[in-house]
């Protein structure tokens, strides 16, 4: 597998659970780090059992279409892979490098997919996505809309709808202490940028007249204003920042919210590719608001409320109807961890990619 993403500590425990099948010998090409907004998140230790870890520097680390890894090709040859799983999208180079080297070492190769809009990437990426999609042997797509773009796009191997990375069920639990606590805690966790609604839920939480708590998980370009937008409002006293928090650590915070929101706005660029956060908060036992951006729906199903995106006064009613009716909240509590541990556990992710090698080597 050649993933940028498993640098993140918790995502591997879907390779430890692949690598627990008697017949899959699993080998993980992985950076030391990944830039982001001008820092390096650093490479995780933990959850590397049963497989074996390369740890390379790409080149252009950072640029997600543009990073590859020097030496793939005797990597390939030295590993004599039968699968290779390339968790990059078909227009990255990394992906069209390392399906080349692949093929020529007689490997069949799959690829991972969010693409959820339908656009035509300008070359050189185009050149790219029409090699990846006419050597690949099959293909991950993380959400429904992805595999319609695939099809739409003359991709006629098998695609398995299945999302990248399922939640560490152990890891991500319910609070032992589930009594209501005053303030109620609502919180965000994610990029601090305009189409995640920060915007809309601090209008929408600013206009409840009870004890609340705003907790922010994470960082981005829109914090300083955001922190003055809150002020404007008059709340910023009722706002806690977090700040980026690991992964392992992302658990503890989760565990003490009442309700996590996401209210994501579709652009004309980009729309919900799935929230994993949500399913995140949904195994910690924390009920879930979502917007109707994207993939968010089918992800939360009958386990959290899904709201209007752009409505701020939608918004306020969900929060409230949790807050007001403690059937309510305890009821989508216990639906939303069983709906992560039937669908989204890494146990169950793993097992279904594990299904999806399976048929592609036969």
């Amino acid at each position: 597998m050649i993933s940028k993403a498993c640098y993140v500590a918790v995502y591997r425990k879907k390779l430890e659970c692949l690598a627990a099948f008697p017949d899959i010998d699993l080998t993980l090409v992985v950076p030391p780090y990944w830039r982001s907004g001008g820092k390096r998140d650093m490479y995780e230790p933990g959850y590397d059992r049963g497989y074996r870890t390369i740890i390379r520097k790409p080149v252009l680390d950072g640029n997600f279409h543009l990073h590859f890894y020097p030496g793939i090709k005797e990597i390939i040859e030295d590993v004599d892979p039968e699968l290779i799983h390339i968790d990059e999208e078909p227009y990255d180079l990394v992906t069209f490098m390392s399906l080349r080297a692949g093929l020529r070492y007689g490997a069949k190769c799959l690829f991972f997919t969010w693409q959820n809009i339908s656009r035509e990437s300008p070359i050189p990426f185009r050149w790219f996505e029409r090699s990846v999609l006419g050597g690949s042997h099959a293909a991950i797509a993380g959400n429904q809309a992805a595999e319609h773009i695939l099809v739409k796009k003359g991709f006629d191997k098998p695609v398995y709808i299945i999302p990248q990375f399922g939640v560490d069920t152990h890891l991500f639990h319910p609070s032992l202490d589930k009594a209501k606590r005053m303030p109620f805690r609502v919180g965000y966790a994610g990029r601090l940028v305009r189409e995640k609604g920060l915007y809309l839920l601090f209008d929408a939480i600013a206009g409840i007249d009870w004890e609340w708590e705003l907790v922010i998980i994470g960082d981005g370009p829109i914090r300083k204003d955001l922190v003055r937008y809150a002020g404007a409002l008059g709340v910023e006293k009722k706002i806690t920042w977090v700040g980026s928090v690991t992964s392992t650590k992302m658990p503890e915070y989760l565990a003490q919210l009442d309700v996590l929101v996401l209210p994501s706005l579709t652009k004309s660029n980009w729309k919900e590719q799935f929230g994993r956060v949500l399913v995140e908060a949904m195994a910690c036992g924390v009920p879930v608001i979502g917007s109707d951006s994207g993939e968010i729906p089918n992800v939360i199903g009958d386990g959290g409320i899904v709201c209007p995106e752009g409505d701020a006064s939608a918004l306020r009613i969900a929060i409230q109807s949790l807050m007001y009716d403690s059937g309510l909240w305890e009821g989508l509590s216990i639906k939303g961890r069983q709906r992560v541990e039937h669908e989204y556990s890494q146990d169950v992710i793993a097992r279904h990619t594990y299904e999806a090698y399976k048929e592609v080597v036969q």
